[in-house]
């Protein structure tokens, strides 16, 4: 991950979590940040968010897992071969993970696309 890109308060917020959490956490933040050079970190409502033209996903760390989340879920839900999205809100979804060999780099980079792609609308 490129160094500069990345904000102390969610450093501070990784470090505070259980260790295979922060694992967890540590290796989506990085697919996050290399899905696009666009992408700003941000801390909101006690967790990470990434901007683009507008909120894109945000990390949402528990003592036994992490959500992945997208603000605008539902409209990715198309784009979601896999069903890993959940959630029954208004807008947003997520995939929850709960060990680091739940993730799919491939996969989850293509939903952050996706949802960039969203607010390039």
């Amino acid at each position: 991950m490129e160094n500069g890109r990345t904000i102390e308060a969610v450093d501070q917020y990784i470090l505070d979590l259980p260790e295979e959490i922060q694992s967890i956490t540590n290796a989506l933040r990085d697919i996050i940040l290399n899905t696009s050079q666009n992408l700003v970190e941000e801390y909101k409502w006690s967790m990470p968010n990434y901007n683009y033209n507008g909120l894109v996903c945000y990390l949402q760390s528990s003592k036994k897992h992490v959500n992945l989340g997208f603000h605008r879920g539902v409209e990715l839900q198309e784009n979601d071969n896999n069903s890993l999205l959940q959630g029954s809100g208004k807008g947003m979804r997520h995939i929850r993970i709960k060990k680091m060999g739940d993730i799919q780099p491939e996969l989850f980079e293509s939903l952050i696309k996706k949802a960039i792609e969203l607010n390039e609308k």
